[in-house]
């Protein structure tokens, strides 16, 4: 992956989702408005922060680390996007990873503030994210809106953040290069520092019993989209991450260890070969996405393995 782009062109969506001032605090339990007037809305003066970006692990309450915590509660606020369709403004937002993130604060750093900041839409039309480079653009636009709307958050709001990142900030996640954008543009100093968290590569590994490489083996990480692309290429042993479906109809004869919504309490996993189990593991997508709200899948691929550890579905 390359550093952020810059970009003037964004789509009206996340345009007008970016200028908006709008939070949620959990402070007050109650939609926020525009924050205090008599804070300084250029950041300018405000001095360096430090942003601490939190990694909380895979879904599990308990699964983040005492470096973590401590992160947590020497900050002045937290500070999460919300996700989904705006709500009234008194009503709490629905966002189910939104109320995970206040669920974590209120268990391991109680009095910490949670700021929520509404996420600019992204376009997720077929026509604009039907190749590679269609779809970096996409989301590189997306990128520039969010950051656009943290930065405004931030300015409002003096003092230390932490930023709560679901798994590890490493894979496959944008607070980093938000962040990267928002120091660039100059308006607020900030000290960024990456705390690390468990992934869902590691719950994966752990709770199939597996080690993700065969001796003196590689292993591919890519994202379902890319799926496909890899496996032309010559990978033999895939973990895939971030899945909108699951592109594996033609694998039939792989190896599939898989695991959803991993350290939550809906978390199931499943095992054996695709050609055997993928009804199965579409049926579980939707009754996690139906019980819980969301579902985040992650899954080893291994071409002509046989049957394994972790064979079978537990839940």
């Amino acid at each position: 992956m390359t550093d952020p782009r810059k970009s003037d062109t964004r789509s009206p969506s996340a345009s007008s989702a970016a200028t908006s001032s709008r939070v949620w605090s959990t402070k007050s339990s109650r939609h926020a408005g525009t924050g205090n007037a008599d804070v300084d809305q250029t950041g300018a003066g405000a001095g360096i922060r430090r942003v601490n970006v939190v990694g909380i692990g895979s879904g599990g309450l308990d699964q983040i680390t005492v470096e973590a915590v401590h992160a947590l509660r020497a900050a002045d606020y937290a500070l999460a996007a919300v996700k989904g369709p705006p709500t009234g403004a008194s009503e709490w937002p629905t966002d189910p990873l939104f109320a995970r993130r206040a669920e974590l604060l209120e268990r391991h750093a109680p009095g910490v503030e949670l700021v929520g900041v509404p996420d600019p839409e992204r376009d997720r039309s077929s026509s604009s994210t039907s190749t590679h480079g269609d779809y970096r653009g996409v989301v590189l636009d997306w990128h520039e809106a969010r950051a656009e709307a943290w930065e405004q958050a931030m300015a409002q709001r003096p003092g230390d953040v932490a930023i709560p990142v679901w798994g590890d900030p490493a894979f496959y996640d944008s607070t980093l290069r938000i962040l990267d954008r928002i120091r660039e543009r100059g308006r607020l100093e900030l000290d960024v520092q990456v705390l690390p968290g468990i992934s869902a590569l590691q719950v994966l590994a752990a709770r199939h019993r597996l080690v993700l490489h065969e001796i003196g083996g590689t292993v591919t990480v890519t994202t379902g989209r890319r799926l496909q692309e890899v496996v032309a290429a010559g990978a033999d042993n895939v973990v895939v991450m971030l899945n909108s479906d699951l592109p594996i109809d033609e694998l039939t004869d792989w190896h599939i260890w898989w695991g959803g919504n991993l350290g939550d309490a809906g978390e199931t996993l499943v095992a054996g070969r695709v050609g055997d189990v993928l009804a199965e593991l579409r049926a579980h997508r939707e009754r996690l996405r139906a019980e819980h709200g969301w579902v985040m899948d992650v899954y080893l691929l291994r071409r002509g393995a046989g049957a394994g550890r972790g064979e079978g579905t537990t839940t």
